[in-house]
């Protein structure tokens, strides 16, 4: 399938970054580096989805369901950048329904994914920080 996003008179592939982009993770301020050349980075969502990335860059993101748009527990807010992601499905939609907090940036970190047009600032909310894994 081969969906393209318009962005003003350019049309580019969706999901296919074509150059190097930063993901900033907050609240932890963590900033991970996408090298398009090892996209996708694991098997959590869809290919080169936020999932995949934070869990790359080392950035717990819930995921009870394994990645397959079956709950809203990866739920994100993009913050900067949305400009590079592509709409969602009515699927993605209907799950994050089910979120807390959700606002009009809104996204399930499995299934948004990046086309590497612009840099993101992605926050996970703080109900979907696992704490039992933080320092006190």
């Amino acid at each position: 399938m081969d969906e393209t996003k318009t962005s003003g008179k350019n049309s580019v592939p969706s999901g296919i970054p074509t150059k190097a982009y930063t993901i900033r993770f907050e609240p932890m301020g963590v900033e991970f580096v996408v090298d398009p050349a090892k996209v996708p980075y694991g098997s959590h969502g869809e290919p080169g989805s936020i999932l995949d990335i934070a869990l790359a860059a080392g950035v717990e993101l819930d995921h009870a369901c394994g990645g397959f748009c079956s709950c809203s527990t990866c739920h994100v807010i993009v913050r900067e950048g949305e400009s590079a992601c592509p709409e969602p499905s009515d699927e993605e939609l209907d799950e994050l329904d089910s979120a807390p907090g959700l606002t009009t940036h809104s996204r399930l970190g499995c299934q948004c994914i990046p086309d590497g047009t612009a840099d993101l600032v992605v926050e996970i909310p703080e109900w979907n920080r696992n704490r039992t894994r933080e320092n006190d």
